[in-house]
């Protein structure tokens, strides 16, 4: 049975105690055929089968991996159970579709008697905090609840409980709204905080109309960071207890292997890589498989006195592959007295698919990957290092794209590196698709590469002028040309890691990364484009500057505002003090201010800065409507949208944000924003975080590189924060402006998304940067008007845009994961 039922959690009704209910989701998503049905000591009980979906339930299962492209949809069967249970044994439920039949749940009557005695609820943190203990968590239930904390030595502990609404545990008991005419979000949440006892043991008691269970802790042990160096160890370690009572040794083994190697705070790659590597049954298959389409592909490979063990490494990896129309081109540039002649030699007689060029005298690295090119005859030339390794389906899964895609003539592949032993795999790196604005900032791309012949003869050879940086200079030169770049996000290639190679020492060939600097000035100067390339904060990493024209285009900053006088003044005064460009206009957007200070203020600003003008939107706020009318009465060619509570740091900022947008092939420009802490709120948007879409890096510290140096290189996004965002006024238009729908959220996301599809590029530039001094937590969406405006807008985000959804943000890389924002493994 392939589309089966996943068991998520198992609890019983707060409002029926005779009925027991599952919460899962299917593999596929949809149920599809079959059904689901429960068994009381082999007697079938009634059942009914709800189902719930939305953005909730899609950002509940964002990380599981299943068949189909999303979880959207739960189910939750409802279980009446009988009168008399006590003499029963055993509940199973099967899931049964024609004559195939699955189990589900098991579970003892015993443990069902037991939890019916208990309340659903879940203690989730107990730590020491100035001499208090702090303990938070949730109780579920029709009836009033009370927290009360007792001491080992049985006596109550004087406590502090405050209830707080809980959205997201309120989605998993929907019967607690239904029929009962309070519109009201119940309180679910508690917060209790009492002094650290003497005694040896405290237990937190919840307790409702007919349930009680206490939580009990060891105080004496508790920590700043809680107990066992974790504020969420005991309520962790009573969840697998009661998870095992309910699903058995087998089934808890598997859960908390899941949560540990994918959920955890760092994500172990090996065995994480265990995980994803094809098996035995697959590599035979591909082995088997017959493409429509099947190139001779030569691997080209400049050898120079390369130890025997990594050469014979190499060339077995490239025999090990499981599509076997190859040929081997290895050069030998080693001179006259080459160790490797003999080792050649017989490489070449047991295998006719390798090839030889040799050289009488030493050759370059430019020169040397030529003359292997030279003897390549294949339809399309890979490239490797002398002592690097490829993946047993490197070649077969760059054919399959060859095939899938038949407009492909430029390849690339993710990759990580290999210890000299070739026993440990590290450092990934999952790359995103092609991105013109992060490959000026570093050669992204690197390994694998695969270019089609008839690319390779327009392009030329590698040019020994960038030697040290020939190969970025040779993809610069491919993918202006190219027809159709792919990118496959799988490891395929294996870069061994040496001590002195620039991957570890980046002082040790200097001139490698001047070369690079060169490399991307001419893929400039090619382009015709007027900047200039500097060396980034590290080296390898590279920062482009743009020439400004001599007549400065007008610049229309469009800052909505209602009240928040201080906030409004910080940001001009920023851009006033502060920025080195002058053609600048401010339209402020006054919208349904009611303090007096506001409104003169405003007459203040008019009369002191005449590139100053108010204008007002009367009608209820709507952030996109509200942006449009802005734009509508600004003057400038550029269109700055400024949020009021935002204050620039550099004064070349707008340069930076106008720099990239003066392309033809660019639609908006997005900064890099800070929290008042020096805490990234915003480098880039990223489609799919959090179920739709999300900030990337939040919360790193200013100074981080975050991942391969992403929020420190500027690269091409899905889209970026309307806080600070720059608009060619034209794309602006062909875009039709932000969507009126949209009111408050996704708006500035979706309009990105538009830019895209109209053919423009949204750029991340991290050299314009600005606080941003939004809230760090806006807290639950703890009203039923806000809750259903949010849900609306997200609905129609997702189904507005679906497809990028499904298939994943070309600017992320699918291994990595979608619930945090620091791109760790997913």
């Amino acid at each position: 049975m392939e589309n089966v039922f996943v068991l998520q959690n198992s609890r019983f009704c707060v409002r029926d105690p005779r009925i027991f209910v599952l919460q899962g989701h299917f593999m596929e998503n949809l149920m599809g055929d079959g059904e689901l049905n429960a068994y009381l000591d082999g007697r079938k009980l009634p059942v009914r089968l709800g189902m719930r979906q939305g953005i909730a339930i899609r950002q509940k299962y964002i990380n599981v991996r299943t068949k189909a492209a999303y979880i959207d949809r739960e189910y939750d069967l409802w279980i009446t159970l009988p009168e008399g249970l006590e003499k029963a044994k055993r509940l199973e439920v099967y899931q049964e579709q024609q004559e195939k039949r699955q189990r589900v749940y098991r579970t003892s009557v015993r443990d069902l008697l037991r939890r019916q005695r208990e309340p659903e609820s879940y203690l989730e943190s107990w730590k020491e905090e100035d001499g208090k203990i702090l303990a938070g968590g949730w109780v579920a239930s029709d009836s009033p609840s009370r927290i009360r904390v007792m001491g080992s030595d049985g006596k109550k502990i004087a406590a502090d409980v405050k209830w707080h609404c809980r959205p997201d545990v309120l989605q998993s008991f929907p019967e607690l709204l239904e029929e009962t005419g309070d519109q009201r979000e119940p309180a679910l949440g508690f917060e209790v905080s009492f002094e650290k006892p003497s005694c040896r043991q405290a237990a937190i008691v919840v307790q409702t109309k007919n349930q009680k269970k206490a939580y009990r802790m060891p105080v004496r042990r508790i920590g700043k960071k809680g107990f066992a160096g974790s504020a969420k160890t005991v309520p962790y370690i009573e969840k697998a207890a009661a998870y095992y009572k309910r699903n058995g040794l087998k089934r808890t083994l598997k859960r908390c292997g899941e949560k540990l190697f994918y959920g955890g705070n760092t994500a172990d790659y090996r065995k994480w890589r265990k995980g994803v590597l094809p098996s035995k049954e697959e590599l035979k298959a591909q082995r088997a498989h017959m493409f429509e389409t099947q190139p001779l592909i030569s691997i080209a490979v400049p050898l120079y006195r390369t130890p025997e063990k990594y050469l014979r490494e190499l060339v077995a990896s490239v025999q090990a592959q499981t599509y076997e129309k190859w040929e081997l081109c290895l050069s030998d540039g080693s001179g006259a007295d080459s160790p490797l002649a003999e080792i050649l030699e017989e490489l070449q007689k047991k295998d006719a698919r390798i090839r030889v060029a040799s050289a009488s005298v030493p050759l370059g690295i430019s020169e040397n990957t030529n003359e292997a090119l030279k003897i390549a005859r294949g339809d399309f030339v890979a490239f490797a290092d002398h002592d690097d390794l490829l993946s047993e389906d490197a070649l077969y899964e760059c054919v399959r794209i060859i095939n899938e895609h038949p407009a492909a003539d430029f390849i690339y592949s993710d990759e990580d590196k290999v210890s000299m032993n070739g026993r440990e795999y590290f450092q990934p790196h999952f790359k995103p698709d092609f991105n013109i604005d992060l490959l000026c900032s570093m050669n992204y791309i690197c390994h694998l590469v695969m270019v089609k012949r008839e690319l390779l003869e327009k392009v030329g050879m590698l040019d020994s002028a960038y030697n040290g940086a020939q190969d970025y200079d040779f993809v610069l030169r491919c993918v202006e040309t190219a027809e159709k770049v792919c990118h496959i996000p799988k490891v395929l290639y294996h870069w061994r890691a040496h001590k002195d190679s620039t991957a570890e020492n980046p002082e040790s060939k200097r001139y490698a990364f001047e070369a690079g600097a060169r490399a991307v000035q001419a893929h400039y100067d090619r382009l015709g484009m007027k900047a200039k390339v500097i060396e980034g904060e590290y080296p390898g990493l590279y920062r482009t500057i743009y020439a400004m024209p001599e007549e400065k285009p007008l610049v229309s900053v469009i800052i909505p505002n209602k009240d928040h006088r201080e906030d409004l003044d910080k940001c001009l005064q920023s851009v006033w003090q502060k920025s080195s460009y002058e053609n600048i206009e401010f339209v402020i957007v006054e919208n349904n201010s009611t303090e007096q200070e506001t409104f003169a203020y405003y007459d203040q600003v008019q009369r002191e800065h005449a590139n100053v003008r108010v204008i007002y939107w009367k009608d209820e706020f709507n952030y996109s409507l509200i942006n449009n009318f802005g734009a509508e009465e600004a003057r400038g060619e550029y269109l700055l949208f400024l949020n009021n509570d935002v204050e620039m740091i550099n004064p070349d900022c707008i340069e930076e944000l106008l720099g990239p947008c003066l392309r033809e092939d660019v639609g908006c420009v997005g900064a890099r924003l800070y929290y008042p802490d020096d805490t990234i709120q915003h480098a880039g948007v990223i489609i799919g975080f959090g179920g739709i879409a999300g900030h990337a890096f939040i919360g790193s510290m200013r100074g981080d590189n975050g991942y391969f140096s992403r929020i420190i290189c500027a690269a091409d996004l899905s889209a970026v924060t309307a806080a600070c965002m720059m608009v060619k006024r034209k794309v602006f238009e062909q875009a039709q402006g932000f969507d009126g729908e949209l009111k408050v959220a996704f708006n500035d996301i979706d309009f990105c998304l538009r830019v895209r599809e109209n053919g423009k590029l949204v750029v991340y530039n991290p050299f314009a940067e600005l606080y941003h001094y939004e809230s760090r937590s806006r807290g639950y969406e703890d009203t039923p008007e806000k809750v259903a405006r949010f849900n609306k807008e997200a609905d129609v985000f997702l189904k507005k845009w679906e497809k990028i959804l499904e298939n994943g943000d070309p600017a992320y890389n699918p291994n990595l994961t979608l619930d945090r924002s620091d791109f760790a493994l997913r």
